[in-house]
């Protein structure tokens, strides 16, 4: 067996019965495994129990940037950190993931989550993704369109897509593309903010917001911020005045989740050793000892409450492993 406590970020006490570390793609020739997981860094996965097959870590590195008339095209191993992307793109005079900065994993997994933050989504630059079958070796380019990106969504996540690995990335961030600071704490910038002041600001607000899971065990945000109609959205304003929205459409508006769960008063509500972050309610976090039974349990709790005083269901970001596979919250 092998120890997975150090390879998910929420740092529950599991165990899986094999680990394969990819750096190179001929590793998976000879893959037979009936049973697998693919992960990246651990940032978006909970580990609840002990795993009964064999955990893929992918860890295939290399950034190549080639210079077009009006975009920076970029090739990344989706074994390369995500964050230390970002802060070499800036470096290297290259701007548009600046909003993404300090999300945790690697490149590979972002596709995967769409990930966003700050009105900026992994789709507004992916161009291509490459994968890999990893029961037949098969490989294969997906272009954007393909990838069926959505709120934290993606052809990734359906199941026949569930054996396919993410190899690499190809980005593109045209070089007059406007720098977006029009979302939440940004708007503090001014008018014309350069990228590097949208980066500086979004990491400061992110290390306010959210505790470092090097210090404290979680998994970034637990659940999804939810869309509703914008007639149910009304409805809950006649009762709840200060209840925020965004319109997605015509139709939709997004409820941050972090404001339902609060209103719940669940801030520092705890089962066992996990807890509703103290600061931020939309954070579970492992305060020391904590069990996958534990998490359910909050997590469920949180939902059913928030279901049953707003009439929404909360669904988790992030993936939750149990003995068979991903489980359902």
């Amino acid at each position: 067996m092998v120890d997975l406590t150090p390879l998910h970020t929420f740092g529950l006490h599991a165990q899986a019965r094999n680990l394969l570390v990819v750096d190179d793609i001929s590793q998976l020739r000879a893959f037979d495994a009936e049973q697998y997981f693919i992960l990246g860094e651990g940032s978006n996965t909970v580990f609840l129990e002990d795993y009964q097959g064999c955990v893929v870590q992918v860890r295939l590195t290399g950034v190549e940037v080639k210079e077009r008339a009006s975009f920076h095209e970029v090739t990344v191993g989706a074994g390369e950190n995500w964050h230390k992307l970002v802060v070499s793109l800036l470096e290297a005079g290259i701007h548009g993931a600046e909003n993404l900065a300090l999300i945790p994993g690697t490149v590979g997994a972002a596709p995967i989550q769409n990930i966003g933050a700050y009105g900026r989504e992994l789709a507004d630059f992916c161009h291509q993704v490459e994968c890999v079958d990893i029961r037949t070796g098969e490989m294969r380019w997906l272009d954007r369109e393909q990838c069926l990106f959505g709120y934290r969504d993606s052809v990734f996540k359906q199941p026949d897509m569930a054996s396919w690995l993410i190899t690499q990335v190809v980005f593109r961030f045209p070089k007059e593309a406007k720098v977006q600071a029009e979302y939440g704490e940004l708007k503090s910038l001014g008018t014309a903010p350069t990228p590097q002041q949208v980066f500086n600001k979004v990491v400061e607000v992110r290390q306010q917001k959210l505790p470092d899971p090097a210090k404290l065990g979680n998994a970034g945000s637990f659940f999804k911020n939810p869309v509703i109609s914008h007639q149910h959205y009304l409805l809950l304003k006649d009762s709840w005045e200060d209840i925020p929205g965004f319109p997605v459409d015509e139709s939709n508006t997004k409820i941050p989740a972090a404001w339902l769960i609060d209103k719940l008063g669940f801030k520092g509500k705890h089962v066992g050793g996990v807890a509703c972050h103290a600061n931020q309610p939309l954070v579970l976090v492992n305060q020391g000892g904590g069990t996958g039974e534990e998490l359910l349990s909050l997590a469920r709790r949180i939902r059913d409450e928030v279901l049953g005083r707003f009439s929404i269901t909360l669904e988790n970001e992030v993936r939750l492993l149990g003995a068979e596979g991903l489980v359902r919250l």
